[in-house]
């Protein structure tokens, strides 16, 4: 599972969840599934160029800033605020 984010607290959660669900996080490379945080213009390029190659995208960032948030999903995102990325993350990962 690509791993794209700054915030420490945000890492932690989505590594161990990764982990608990057999996947190894890493912070580069392709992967079948990648996690963005939606911090400006270059990160939501990544998003754009992941979907483009195959990747299912999971884009998060602050409800403050809903435009980017509409922007990841019109790119092909599932794009969410972050008091939702963990649960979306989990429900991806766990089918739960």
């Amino acid at each position: 599972m690509l791993l794209l984010t700054r915030d420490l607290f945000f890492r932690a959660k989505l590594e161990g969840l990764a982990q608990e669900a057999g996947y190894e996080p890493t912070r580069s490379g392709p992967a079948v599934l990648a996690v963005v945080e939606l911090t400006g213009d270059a990160a939501l390029a990544r998003v754009r160029e992941l979907v483009v190659a195959g990747s299912r995208v999971i884009a998060f960032g602050s409800h403050v800033q809903p435009a980017i948030l509409r922007e990841a999903r019109a790119a092909g995102a599932t794009a969410v605020p972050n008091s939702e990325v963990e649960e979306t993350v989990r429900r991806v990962l766990f089918g739960a």
